[in-house]
């Protein structure tokens, strides 16, 4: 794609193509998940996309001089990491460029971009013109836009956004419009852009500065509709709406509310006030400033990486001479997750347990029973060829009064006002002192009926394009898949547990965001299902069989969801287990409930509003009542703190404890000698786990800008964003409830593989590496001969040796109620 940089001339059409590369890309809340939120940059390196972002837009990309110095203070940037960054950077002037990092005022001047053209009409014309059109125009896209919290729908039918607006201003008796001009430009058929514009803005080569400074005024909308532009099946009520039209319609207010205010005699803005005859996007030098905030950031980022890869160092432990497990339980490589395993490995360290993408690697389209849409529950980028049907013969839905639309009538809206809204307060009481579940409550068990049946094998049926079910080759691929990424070819228990995760929630707009990633953003219960089911189908084994992979007729796959707001799991299918697994089966549910005990107390201890002396039993019940509590706006921290992706086998980082910051995926290097898992996991992994990492970073650095700000304030618009107030542009980002503890640093994947082998996986997928060759990620290798690190720079790898010393810990227990803040990696023998 061409930048502005690489052109002197751009026409409308263009500068509308470059608005939608620029524009934030989150979907509406229903598929919400994590991206890199500066993904417009991504082409260029970190830091020179964090100098590009700010420049422009004015995107903070950094902590402030005094919070780095803070940290250094703090012990959490440490004195030989800083010197070791300054060197490398400065070589024999590290001395002089460490007095400027502690000591010197360092300032920079520079003001954004966008946004200083448009702002004529403020500071010159004296005329606020955002907040005249904004609030309307907001709402006529709200309305629009709408699917289901509006009582009555948009009042016409029409094809496209634009053509809706004309025909209400001709069918209605009041008008949208107010003066003649815009009237008549708006009964155009024709109308133009360019033809605004030049009403507008007079000057075509100030078109461009003109576009992204309106639209980056409120670019939650824009970047909303430019999304429904290019994946319209993101609405399940379609609306047909491209950015052009929002423009057009944008463009026809203001010069309506210019011509109210002035008449037609005021001047267009390129007219009659100066504008940057400069490239909009050229190439940022960079300040000192610049220079002096990387240097503290990578200080701040390898002051951790360093601890972990020591760490990492300390694990001594030969590994275990192959035996069969007592279980073997697959969870999503979430690093919520990573709490979980540990503790289940400690109450049970004869059991085994693995991560791998939470879709288990059964990739389809979900349509619930009464379900009128089917919904994605595989990775955002994946189109999927396959449906599962929820059959159920009965599924009771909670109802609310509330919810009905005759309370909302003018009559019986005031009679349910003066008896149901005396009720509804002394309920709104009660819940504060007591929380419990409700019909606002929602919940990850719901997403399926664990009780109705799933049409996972194909019957010849076909729907909307879709394939019913999988066939049994189909089947075996995907088992045989899972199997081998995580390397599970042998020794293979009597029960194998494949356990996705969701959320459950009162109280939470981004409450996509807690669900699992891999499932686009939904619990992976119905993965889960689908995957052990085929993994247990007679014909699927034999398939496998063929292809090397023996599973025992005693083996028998279980599916799961756990609750990681609530720390519970429910298991599904237990029925189809034999009379020995059900008797395995109900002694290792006893170890699962221990082990969410004990989790429930580690992610305790970041809940300020918490009582930390009570029994673990107690302590499990008031984190569950978090989650329907209506005042509690953190029911948990979702992926706060995150910081590492590591792939290897367990027994490399056994024992070793990550405070919860870990995305843990399974691998055995010596199962994949020609690296075809590896490039499978590192495709899945740089997109989804640093999508992750990087959302949480910028939300954090800039929680107005590039987060959504607190959520108190938060208001559902039409069921697929969120605004401050009524009148509030959508808030993109996660909000400060959500990243108020994290630590904004990137995100380092560690992989256990033969270097070559792993630069040649990265080079042989130009999407991957450009994460690891621009640095959006650090990567980190472990060469399974020498154990040595080996560091990615300058497009190959020099070796590391880390500083740090890791403490050694018999109980962690008195460790996980000592602090609410980040702990160091410990090597622990037991709780």
């Amino acid at each position: 794609m061409k930048h502005h940089s690489e052109r002197q001339a751009f026409g409308v059409e263009e500068i509308v193509h470059e608005l939608k590369h620029f524009l934030p890309a989150q979907a509406p809340l229903k598929d919400f998940v994590h991206h890199n939120t500066l993904h417009a940059f991504q082409h260029l390196p970190f830091f020179q996309a964090l100098k590009q972002a700010h420049s422009q837009f004015g995107y903070k990309g950094f902590l402030s001089l005094d919070t780095y110095r803070q940290l250094y203070r703090e012990g959490k940037i440490k004195g030989e990491i800083l010197q070791q960054v300054l060197k490398e950077h400065f070589g024999i002037l590290a001395n002089h460029w460490l007095v400027k990092l502690m000591d010197e005022s360092v300032q920079s001047h520079e003001d954004a971009k966008v946004g200083r053209f448009r702002s004529h009409w403020r500071n010159d014309y004296h005329f606020n013109l955002d907040k005249i059109t904004h609030p309307f125009l907001f709402r006529l896209l709200s309305a629009y836009l709408d699917q289901g919290i509006s009582i009555w729908s948009f009042p016409v039918e029409a094809k496209g956004f634009l053509n809706a607006i004309r025909l209400i201003q001709q069918e209605s008796f009041s008008s949208i419009l107010k003066t003649e001009r815009a009237k008549g430009l708006l009964a155009k058929s024709d109308l133009g852009l360019e033809e605004l514009l030049e009403i507008l803005v007079g000057k075509p080569e100030a078109y461009g500065w003109y576009l992204f400074d309106q639209q980056f005024a409120h670019p939650g909308w824009s970047g909303m509709v430019s999304v429904l532009e290019s994946q319209p099946g993101s609405l399940l009520d379609s609306k047909m709406i491209t950015l052009e039209d929002l423009i057009k319609v944008e463009c026809l207010l203001e010069i309506d509310a210019l011509d109210q205010k002035f008449g037609e005699s005021w001047s267009p803005l390129g007219v009659r006030f100066h504008y940057d005859t400069k490239e909009l996007f050229e190439t940022s030098l960079f300040e000192e400033l610049d220079l002096v905030l990387q240097c503290w950031q990578e200080a701040f980022e390898w002051s951790y990486y360093d601890e972990v890869l020591a760490g990492i160092s300390a694990v001594n432990q030969p590994e275990a001479k192959p035996q069969v497990p007592s279980f073997q339980a697959l969870f999503c490589i979430d690093d919520r997750e990573c709490s979980t395993r540990r503790h289940l490995e400690f109450i049970d360290p004869q059991c085994a347990t693995y991560g791998t993408p939470g879709f288990f690697n059964v990739e389809f389209f979900f349509q619930p029973e009464f379900g009128k849409f089917h919904t994605k529950s595989c990775p955002a980028p994946v189109t999927p060829k396959y449906l599962i049907k929820e059959k159920a013969d009965h599924k009771k839905l909670a109802k609310d009064a509330h919810f009905h639309q005759n309370s909302h009538s003018l009559v019986r809206g005031w009679l349910s006002a003066q008896t149901l809204g005396f009720w509804s307060a002394l309920k709104l009481v009660g819940n504060v002192l007591r929380p419990s579940s409700s019909a606002l409550e929602v919940s990850s068990f719901k997403h399926m009926d664990p009780k109705g049946t799933l049409t996972i094998e194909y019957q010849g049926l076909e729907e909307d394009g879709l394939q019913v079910g999988f066939k049994i080759e189909e089947m075996a691929d995907r088992v045989e898949g899972l199997l081998r990424s995580i390397g599970l070819l042998e020794k293979f228990s009597p029960l194998v547990y494949l356990i996705g995760h969701g959320a459950s929630s009162i109280n939470n707009t981004h409450y996509a965001g807690y669900d699992c990633g891999a499932c686009c953003g939904r619990p992976g219960s119905v993965n889960a299902r689908v995957a052990a089911h085929m993994g247990n189908h007679p014909e699927v084994r034999k398939v496998l069989e063929s292809r090397g992979i023996f599973i025992p007729e005693t083996t028998q796959f279980l599916g799961g969801l756990h609750d990681t707001t609530k720390d519970e799991i429910e298991f599904y299918d237990v029925e189809v287990l034999s009379p020995e697994n059900l008797r395995l089966h109900q002694e290792n549910q006893y170890k699962f409930s221990k082990t969410l005990d004990i989790n429930s107390l580690e992610r305790s201890r970041r809940f300020d509003t918490l009582k930390k002396n009570r029994p673990l039993s107690g302590l499990h019940e008031a984190v569950k009542k978090r989650a329907f509590s209506l005042f509690e706006p953190r029911p948990e921290y979702n992926h706060a703190t995150n910081s590492l992706c590591i792939v290897s086998r367990k027994s490399t980082i056994k024992g070793l404890f990550f405070d919860r910051r870990a995305f843990l995926n399974s691998y055995d290097y010596r199962k994949d000698t020609q690296g075809k898992a590896l490039a499978k996991i590192l495709g899945a992994a740089a997109p989804v786990c640093g999508g992750i990492n990087l959302e949480y970073y910028f939300s954090r650095m800039d929680p107005d800008k590039l987060g959504a700000g607190t959520k108190l304030p938060h208001n559902v618009m039409g069921l697929i964003g969120v605004a401050n107030g009524a009148d509030g542009d959508l808030r993109t980002g996660l909000p400060y409830q959500m990243v108020e503890i994290h630590d904004p640093i990137r995100l380092m994947m560690i992989v256990e593989q033969h270097p070559e082998l792993v630069l040649e996986v990265l080079q042989s997928n130009p999407a991957t590496y450009e994460w690891v060759k621009n640095h959006w990620v650090h990567f980190v290798v472990i060469d399974p001969v020498s154990r040595e690190f080996l560091r990615f720079k300058d497009e190959g790898f020099v070796p590391y040796s880390p500083k740090a010393k890791t403490e050694h810990l018999d109980h962690l227990q008195d460790k996980l109620l000592s602090t609410k803040e980040n702990l160091p990696v410990y090597v622990i023998d037991s709780l």
